[in-house]
């Protein structure tokens, strides 16, 4: 879906109007976050957002997963696989598979890390330990009741904050936000904003830590595109974060244009815009996401340059010490119980 403009204004009359809505839907929501999760009898760290849309999680749990191999664990991504038509549980191969079949998330991470679907994520949890796994991390989730977390990191975009502050369809949000403050364990602010301060200094108050973090760009993709005008794409949360990253990095970006979330590219338009770019002499440019969904597919020109980033935090000892004390603790807890 693509995110009303009204999410991210102070005050609108729609948002107005739909707050009956949003509060119907807030009370279910948090009265359905109160619910005990089955324990997954392994550590299972999420990596959540408060709100609708993107916010940086992807690069989030890949950052993770790296730190959890550089601490002997053997991760395995858990993802519902939005977008797809399998209900699984299944494993993600990039070779037997498509956005179309997992979802372009799930197909993304893959080439990184091992990464289970499961619309049931207790399903899930059976086929990451057939797997080997030795902690679950969860792509999203963070409302879902379901499973047990033994931590809850939260990503927010720094420059966009959480909108207007209200339920959906109000606002962005999932969930009233004292309901999830109170579930989380960390927050990651990505990006150098102002927006999400307040909800830094309510989590402090609560003794929960604040991580700074950064999208870096991949030298190889930034090479590519240097010296040359871009037409960029996406069809993600916030396609505008990824056209001011392209800006920030030197790259000249001549053109844009955005899609809604998860948006599936007709052949059309794959034609329109490669049409656009031949004929004002631009690259055509995206995420590695977008990139995903159009994989495999015939229609599509090999020459569109995916933009590849990965967060780099700006204190990584903290999030060491952070996910191994959780560790400790998920695992000293279950061992007590034996």
């Amino acid at each position: 879906m693509r995110e009303p403009a009204f999410w991210y204004r102070p005050r609108s009359l729609p948002s107005y109007a739909l707050w009956p809505l949003g509060a119907l839907y807030g009370a279910i929501a948090e009265r359905r976050m109160l619910r005990q999760g089955a324990d997954a009898g392994l550590p299972v760290i999420c990596v959540g957002n408060y709100h609708v849309g993107g916010a940086g999680k992807t690069p989030t749990v890949l950052a993770l997963t790296k730190l959890l191999r550089e601490l002997g664990e053997t991760p395995v991504v858990l993802s519902r696989g939005y977008g797809g038509r399998l209900k699984g549980p299944v494993m993600v191969g990039r070779e037997r598979h498509t956005a179309a079949d997992v979802g372009d998330e799930p197909l993304m991470m893959a080439r990184d890390v091992p990464v289970a679907v499961a619309r049931d994520r207790l399903d899930g949890v059976a086929l990451a330990k057939s797997q080997g796994a030795t902690v679950i991390v969860m792509d999203d989730g963070f409302q879902n009741p379901r499973l047990l977390k033994d931590a809850s990191l939260i990503v927010i975009d720094s420059e966009r904050g959480l909108g207007n502050g209200k339920v959906f369809p109000a606002g962005p949000l999932r969930a009233p936000l004292q309901a999830q403050l109170a579930r989380t364990d960390a927050l990651v602010l990505i990006g150098d904003g102002r927006a999400a301060n307040d909800v830094a200094a309510e989590l402090a108050k609560r003794n929960k830590p604040e991580l700074r973090a950064r999208l870096m760009p991949d030298a190889a993709s930034l090479a590519r595109l240097l010296g040359q005008k871009v037409f960029a794409f996406a069809g993600i949360g916030d396609p505008e974060r990824f056209f001011r990253t392209l800006r920030a990095c030197g790259i000249e970006v001549a053109r844009t244009r955005a899609f809604a979330d998860h948006h599936m590219f007709s052949g059309d338009e794959i034609s329109a815009l490669t049409a656009e770019a031949q004929r004002e002499q631009l690259t055509l440019v995206t995420t590695e996401k977008d990139l995903a969904r159009l994989r495999g597919r015939e229609d599509v020109p090999d020459d569109i340059v995916p933009f590849a980033v990965q967060l780099e935090f700006d204190d990584p000892d903290a999030l060491r010490r952070l996910i191994s004390d959780h560790l400790y603790k998920a695992r000293e807890r279950r061992f007590s119980r034996r």
